[in-house]
């Protein structure tokens, strides 16, 4: 059977027949999660800022767009 390396914990732990898989236990699965839902998993982004010109437009195009 493939062993493969619980992303949390780094314990390697088969593949086939584990209901918890890629994770190791239910407790690395739910710690993950947990990380993801308080935001500690994201991707890089530089803030953005838009002109006076640039809001107006994306402004334009969401009122036709709702009236028709």
């Amino acid at each position: 059977m493939p062993l493969v390396k619980c992303p949390r914990c780094g314990e390697r732990t088969e593949y086939r027949g584990n209901e918890h898989r890629p994770f190791c236990s239910e407790r690395c699965k739910l710690l993950d999660f947990g990380a993801w839902a308080d935001g500690e998993y994201s991707l890089p982004a530089e803030p953005s800022s838009l002109s006076e010109e640039d809001i107006e437009a994306v402004e334009r195009a969401r009122l036709h767009r709702s009236a028709n």
